[in-house]
Formats: structure tokens, sequence, C-alpha cells
């Protein structure tokens, strides 16, 4: 086992293999953005200049806060990185998502953490505490906005709400270092050198709650811009059924970043306040937003990384000379 794990690491880290992954990854998202391009228009045409444009920054601001949030747990458990160096990882990483499976951002974001000299299970384990901070936190904003979404509008997946509190317990630092050190005593791998605190937790619970705030605006500003009477309760509503959507498309893994999951349940949140199409436009656009932004940043994250190169002789390339954290 310990052979075949090995050998599935050293191919993993092979240049190849992460060029591959970075082109099918585009590739895929790009699929995606042209597949919708008549309904993109539709909805252009629908929206003012000022809508687009604030939907656009709202998107940017998003996912500036799940990097801050995901750089908070990682310095926390002991790895430091700059901003440069933590677009450079995340956003690389973030690519990880269009690819069916919901784990290769992690490998990725594992991988590419490991040319910053972060171990491997380091990486790991901070991507997936960021990751189960948002689902109880993306699950809670849900709750607070129940009394505002129409019954039934989850369907099958209200049962999504109701768990929330079972698995807030694991997200309790005394709980969750005790399963994180079983696990990687399971793996093989070293226990952390340090474990999330309570400040830790706090940082990124704080940054989570605040991109569910900021994606909600960003659906409410679309949602009101295709016809949807803007007011605290339909605020209420794109935030809590934004939340409640993500988290639910997260949980479905075999939809590469919860598509088409994520907008069913967006959808039926939002169709009893919106007339007509406009509920599966104002998701759609809201998806391709996300997606460009990831593009985006996904490609200020290679060209901080080519520069890394150039200035630490390859580690972005794998030289042979590059520190393996986990050696």
């Amino acid at each position: 086992m310990k052979q075949f794990l090995a050998e599935a690491a050293r191919v993993l880290r092979s240049p190849a293999v992460r060029w591959g992954f970075l082109v099918v990854a585009v590739g895929l998202a790009v699929w995606y953005v042209v597949d919708a391009r008549e309904q993109l228009a539709e909805a252009a045409a629908m929206l003012s200049v000022g809508t687009l444009t604030a939907v656009v920054v709202l998107g940017f601001v998003y996912v500036w806060c799940t990097l801050i949030a995901w750089r908070a747990v990682l310095a926390d458990l002991g790895s430091r990185l700059s901003l440069r160096d933590a677009v450079s990882v995340f956003g690389l990483s973030q690519l990880g998502k269009y690819l069916p499976g919901g784990v290769w951002n992690v490998v990725a974001a594992a991988e590419i953490g490991a040319d910053h000299s972060i171990p491997r299970h380091r990486s790991v384990a901070s991507m997936a505490i960021a990751v189960l901070v948002s689902v109880v936190s993306g699950a809670a904003v849900g709750a607070a906005a129940l009394p505002f979404v129409s019954a039934g509008a989850l369907g099958a997946w209200g049962w999504v709400v109701w768990v929330t509190p079972a698995i807030a317990v694991v997200l309790l630092p005394p709980v969750l270092n005790r399963l994180i050190g079983l696990a990687l005593r399971v793996g093989g791998r070293e226990p952390l050198a340090r474990p999330l605190s309570w400040g830790g937790l706090a940082t990124t619970t704080s940054w989570s709650v605040a991109g569910w705030l900021v994606a909600g605006t960003q659906t409410w500003v679309l949602a009101t811009g295709l016809g949807m009477t803007p007011s605290g309760r339909t605020f209420a509503l794109a935030v809590g059924g934004w939340a409640l959507a993500w988290t639910v498309g997260f949980l479905v893994v075999i939809a590469p970043a919860g598509a088409g999951v994520r907008e069913i349940v967006l959808a039926g949140v939002l169709a009893g306040s919106l007339p007509g199409v406009a509920a599966p436009l104002a998701v759609l656009v809201s998806r391709v937003v996300l997606t460009v932004v990831d593009g985006v940043l996904a490609g200020a994250g290679l060209l901080l990384a080519r520069h890394g190169v150039r200035r630490t002789s390859g580690r972005f390339r794998g030289s042979p000379g590059h520190h393996d954290p986990d050696r």
C-alpha cells in the first residue's frame, strides 16, 4: 500500500501531470461559459452596465474572502503565506473544483503548496478545515434565512439545515484536532506541528460568513436587476438561498463545483420572487461570473508562480533540488 501511495505521489508531482491538470480544468471552465453564451446574452440585455459591474466586483470580493479564510487556517496551523504566495497556491488549486470528484482542489493545493515549503498533510488539513467551516457557516446562514425561504424550495435537501448542529460539533478544536490526528496516523503522516486554535477557528469563520454575505448580495443585486422587488425580505432570501445552494452543491461531490445542483436549489429558492425565466438566468450569470473570477485568479496565480520560478530556480516546475516538506 505504501509503495502504491508513493508511486501515485510521484506521478502527481510530475510536471506533465501538473500542466495536464491545469489544461483540463481550464478547458472545462471555458466550456461551461461558452455553452451558456445564449442565456448570457439574454441576461446581459436585461441588466444595466452598473448592475453587471457590481456583480463582477462582488464576485471578486467573495472569492477573496474564501482565500483569506483558507489563509487564516493555514497560518494557524503553522504556515504563514504572503498574499502573493497565497494567491498563487489558492488561485491555481481552485481550478480543481471544475473536475468531477470534489477532491482535486485539495490535491492541487497540497502539491502547489509544497512548492512553498508547506507540508502536504498541513495543506490538506487546512483546506479540509476551511471547507468544513464553509459548509457549517453556509448552512447556518441559510438556516437563519429559512423564514424567508418558500416551503419546499430545498426539496429533498432540506435535511442539510438540520444536520448543521452535528457538523458544528466536529468543528470544535478539541474534537477536530483529534480527528485530524487520527486521519494522519492512519495515513502514516506526522501529526500537525500546531493544532487548530479557537482564535484561528473564529477568524476563519468570520471571513467565511463575510463571504456568504457578499455572495448573497451579489445574487440579490442580480435578482433585483432582473425584476425582483428590492426589500429586506428579498435580501435575506438571496443571502440564505445562496449559502444553502452552495452547501448542497458541495455535498454532491460528483458535480464539478456543484454545477447543476447549486443552480436547481437557488433557482427554486428565488422562483417565487422572480418573474418567468429570471430565476434561472440570475443563477446562471452568478455561476459564470464566479467561474470567470476563478479563471482570473488562477491566471494571476500562474503568473506569480512563474515569477517565483525565476526567483527560486524552478520550484513550480518541480526541480530536482527543491525541498519536499513531506520527505
